[in-house]
């Protein structure tokens, strides 16, 4: 299967800076790095780089590998290739003038450059599973004469979040023409390898980049990077080019010579094919769906990675035995999902969320049951971590809502896989996470015996998604029984009592729990309609209007009546529907923020104040379904997305989206959930609409 032509440019974006540096790529190599960087070859975030490698896998990554600067050469004259926009306003040079076209060629960048009766193209990429990013370049048509690049390897050592001291870089260069190794102290060697052309050992520093989305995000807006080698590359038709590779560790030897960069590359989009492949083979709506579904499904494998477990992370697996650190049950490969690109690790909560879109969907199911068995070697007390912080310590338990997804992670799981086997496995543990949260764990969170609705929180700490806080202040205080937890703790108790008739066990306890909360969530109805967002929190229930409630309806078991629930899609449709997701407040509210820009104290106080998040938009868009059996309305809701994916992180989804007109891309640009939910949702209302026109068929017939 051939990957999407859906990203493309010519020179109306490409020539122009504004538009060419808005517009961004992004790569992933399965174990946590990445690579990025704009249409225009300028920086303009500090994340952009072309390797950022974990220096703990998948975290502590560093930015090792900034640019790849190039000239072209033809007869005594000379044209860069590249751009750099520097910190007194200066663009220079400006070879963004030389771009005739950029491309996705799945999840692959080509840029085509035209000069005179010469057009070469380049491509960049990573290998997978490997701390490795090549570039590569060709004469798209043959010459007579010879022509060559010059090229700038610029290299660094800082964390991915940080600054650069240029006193504190100063690394070792040796190495030949074909390979230069850059050793930092303390630190692995980024090495460089060419089949093609000659390497040149350089030292000098580059000074004074400007970076103007760090500006906008209140942040140091300068960096500085480190010229480590030259590179001489004669170009020809076929493709030739750099291979840089970061060692494992301080002490690796230098790594033998790659393969020819034309057969990774060769190999890179047979690997896009195959996801492409795979994902059509296993889902048959996506035969014939539209190209931008298709990039949907490339973009969706940038997020699953191969994860290590250390020794210090906890280590029982659903059985109570210990795991073997590295493979995991029964030598299953240890897998995880990167929440976001760039500054996003392993966040559970967005994993469990993000699983059936990127995995299901996909057909990836060995990877879904990957991901599954490493998130139960993490459980403790019932639930499961939040996030795994960037320095490597220990995990942070501070979410309710992430061990519920567990159960409807597994649901989803099942209904495609129909993996009892798996499901037998990890019944003892999911029935324990269900005796936890009877009987209470951690942070407060436990079953209110009154109602059968689940407690969580005190005014220090936030367990929900909506987890923004500043200090000891935290800006969205959902202390008590917020409305997405109980709908997911009904789901969870469904779920169970499904799971326990098919392993032909009791499902009493689990259904006598479910019919208890499902009384209980009666309680979240508001008399104006739509639902409270919490019951029983300090100052009582909190009626604000936000996207939370959604989750009532769209969840496999809801507890809520076909009225209720129509009443919930309404309220979201009159206040929070936007064309890329559903605001997190009310513009009525006083709080509103329709915004999110600024320093850190700013957007962090508006998070989940009014800025769209584009994870709930497939939500919202399945709900309207199960209300009107629209599907195609409902379908059509997810149609912007066809347009973002031209704009702000290409081929991808951007986090978040601000609240009011025109509703500017925000946060991370290239989120998981986002992609997911967008992708899954997708393939349901499709798998729908079939249905649904025989449905109104079928009532048309008997109204003649």
């Amino acid at each position: 299967m051939e990957p999407p032509d859906f990203v493309r440019f010519g020179r109306a974006i490409c020539c122009d800076l504004e538009q060419a540096s808005r517009r961004e790529w992004w790569l992933a190599d399965g174990l946590g790095g990445y690579a990025g960087g704009t249409i225009a070859q300028c920086l303009t975030r500090r994340y952009h780089g072309l390797l950022v490698a974990p220096a703990n896998p998948p975290l502590g990554r560093v930015l090792v590998f900034a640019k790849a600067d190039a000239t072209l050469h033809d007869n005594g004259r000379s044209w860069p290739l590249f751009t750099n926009c520097w910190g007194s306003g200066a663009v220079e040079p400006q070879g963004l003038v030389h771009i005739e076209s950029f491309r996705l060629d799945g999840s692959i960048p080509v840029w085509r450059f035209a000069i005179g009766d010469l057009i070469l193209e380049q491509c960049v990429w990573m290998e997978r599973e490997q701390h490795t990013t090549c570039i590569a370049w060709r004469l798209v048509h043959p010459l007579e004469r010879p022509v060559h690049l010059g090229i700038d390897l610029l290299v660094n050592g800082r964390n991915h979040h940080g600054e650069i001291c240029t006193g504190e870089f100063n690394p070792v260069i040796e190495g030949d023409v074909n390979h230069i190794g850059v050793r930092r102290a303390g630190g692995p060697t980024l090495h460089f390898h060419t089949h093609d052309g000659q390497l040149f050992a350089r030292h000098h520093w580059i000074e004074d980049f400007d970076l103007p989305r760090e500006r906008e995000r209140g942040l140091p807006d300068r960096d500085s990077h480190f010229c480590a080698a030259h590179m001489r590359l004669p170009l020809r038709t076929e493709w030739s080019g750099l291979v840089a590779m970061m060692s494992a560790t301080p002490e690796a030897p230098a790594t033998d010579p790659p393969p020819h960069c034309s057969e990774m590359l060769n190999r890179r989009r047979a690997h896009d094919a195959a996801q492409l492949t795979t994902a059509l083979t296993s889902t048959s709506e996506l035969r014939n769906a539209p190209s931008w579904v298709h990039q949907l499904v490339i973009a969706a494998n940038s997020f699953p990675i191969v994860r290590p477990v250390s020794a210090r992370e906890v280590k029982k697996g659903p059985n109570g035995k210990e795991q073997d650190r590295q493979q995991g049950r029964c030598g299953q490969r240890k897998e995880s999902v990167i929440a976001g690109y760039p500054w996003f690790s392993d966040w559970a909560r967005d994993t469990l969320i993000a699983l059936p879109g990127l995995t299901l969907t996909t057909g990836r199911y060995a990877s879904a049951r990957n991901i599954l068995t490493t998130m139960a070697g993490f459980v403790d007390r019932g639930m499961v971590p939040n996030m795994f912080p960037d320095d490597g310590g220990q995990p942070q338990y501070n979410t309710v809502d992430g061990a519920l997804w567990y159960f409807e992670a597994w649901r989803a799981y099942i209904a495609v896989s129909h993996d009892i086997a798996g499901l037998q496995e990890i019944y003892p543990m999911l029935q324990e996470m269900v005796s936890w949260h009877v009987r209470g764990t951690r942070h407060g969170i436990g079953i209110d015996s009154s109602d059968g609705l689940l407690c969580a929180g005190d005014s220090d700490i936030q367990l929900t998604w909506m987890d923004a806080k500043l200090g000891d202040w935290v800006v969205t205080p959902r202390h008590g029984k917020p409305v997405e937890v109980n709908a997911l703790w009904f789901n969870a108790l469904m779920c169970m009592a499904k799971f326990s008739r098919l392993l032909k066990k009791d499902p009493e306890i689990f259904e006598k729990l479910a019919k208890r909360a499902k009384a209980g969530f009666s309680r979240f109805l508001k008399p104006a309609g739509g639902l409270y967002d919490v019951l029983d929190g300090p100052t009582g229930n909190d009626e604000n209007i936000r996207p939370n409630q959604i989750l009532a309806v769209t969840l496999h078991y809801s507890a809520l009546t076909p009225q209720a629930q129509a009443r919930v899609v309404a309220e979201a449709r009159r206040h929070l529907l936007t064309s890329y997701g559903l605001r997190s407040l009310a513009p009525e509210h006083p709080g509103y923020r329709g915004r999110y820009e600024g320093g850190v104290w700013e957007r962090d106080s508006a998070y989940h104040q009014g800025p769209v998040w584009s994870w709930l938009l497939p939500h919202y868009a399945t709900a309207e379904y199960r209300v009107t059996g629209d599907a195609e309305l409902a379908q059509s809701r997810l149609a912007p997305i066809h347009d973002h994916l031209l704009d702000a992180g290409l081929g991808t989804i951007s986090e978040i989206f601000d609240g009011e007109p025109p509703h500017a891309p925000r946060g991370a640009p290239s989120q998981a959930w986002s992609v997911a939910c967008v992708l899954e949702a997708w393939v349901a209302l499709e798998r729908a609409r079939p249905r649904a026109r025989e449905g109104m068929a079928k009532e048309e017939e008997s109204r003649q």
